[in-house]
């Protein structure tokens, strides 16, 4: 297991300074990020790979998926060629507590006692919506229910063909080489003041191209911007990797309840400013 004690990870004009609280060169020093846009249907997978060090956080690549395992490849290729890896995934990871509670025993016909609020929304994404005014899915009523799933799948896949537990992080000081986390791109572009929707259409271009000149002033993009541009799914993956670097610099909104937060699952999403 490779421990990364990451003490400070600051964004600024210049990049990024990382301190670590041993003897190791900080110039050597870097995580791979890997930005994962889930969804039900493999073509609908968008993959992004993100880097930061102690100069810079960077968009190195971005993949969408095809009709088959490539994405998976893709993915499994960038942790095998990196020794330290934070993934990102914009997918519900977990599922209300209180749901779980009231269907136990819950027979059909009868009533729930609980709230709709309580029962099919999380207490991340009701903080979230207190925060940053961006109302998630419901992971409890709404079909992001499947992409949770399939998220869920996706990541026993990867601890399956790479042998890492690939455990979901709680902290930017990162204690494994493979870490998860969860991220949801129109939180962390309505904290970044960038438009947080409307941009999903083919249409919408000029949307997508917006979101871009935002987001490129707090990350290296490549030179050839053009599938940002045209898919949107490529477009959240690399939102994913920009919110993965707030969660690094530990600049993000914490859980509450740390057990609760074990349970359900946290977004991670960027402090307003």
């Amino acid at each position: 297991m490779t421990s990364l004690a990451v003490d400070r990870l600051i964004s600024g004009e210049r990049g990024f300074n990382i301190i670590l609280d041993d003897d190791r060169d900080p110039r050597d020093m870097q995580t791979k990020i890997i930005g994962i846009d889930c969804a039900t249907h493999p073509s609908r997978v968008g993959v992004a790979l993100g880097l930061v060090n102690q100069q810079t956080a960077k968009l190195l690549q971005v993949e969408v998926g095809g009709r088959d395992s490539s994405i998976v490849k893709i993915i499994v290729n960038w942790i095998n060629e990196s020794k330290l890896v934070l993934l990102a995934l914009d997918a519900p990871l977990g599922w209300p507590a209180s749901l779980g509670e009231a269907l136990v025993s819950h027979t059909a016909g009868q009533p729930i006692a609980a709230k709709p609020d309580e029962l099919f929304r999380r207490v991340t994404d009701r903080i979230v919506k207190e925060k940053i005014g961006k109302q998630t899915l419901d992971v409890g009523a709404d079909r992001i229910a499947r992409t949770a799933y399939a998220a869920l799948i996706l990541l026993q896949e990867l601890r399956e063909i790479t042998g890492h537990m690939i455990p979901l992080a709680w902290h930017s000081r990162l204690e494994h080489s493979v870490a998860a986390i969860e991220v949801y791109p129109a939180g962390t572009l309505r904290a970044y003041g960038l438009p947080a929707s409307g941009y999903k259409k083919e249409d919408r271009r000029h949307v997508r191209h917006a979101i871009i000149s935002g987001i490129r002033r707090h990350i290296q993009l490549p030179d050839d911007l053009s599938i940002l541009y045209d898919n949107s799914d490529v477009l959240d993956a690399a939102i994913c990797v920009l919110a993965a670097t707030d969660f690094l610099s530990g600049n993000v909104i914490s859980p509450t309840n740390q057990k609760t937060a074990q349970k359900e699952g946290w977004i991670w999403v960027r402090r307003p400013q």
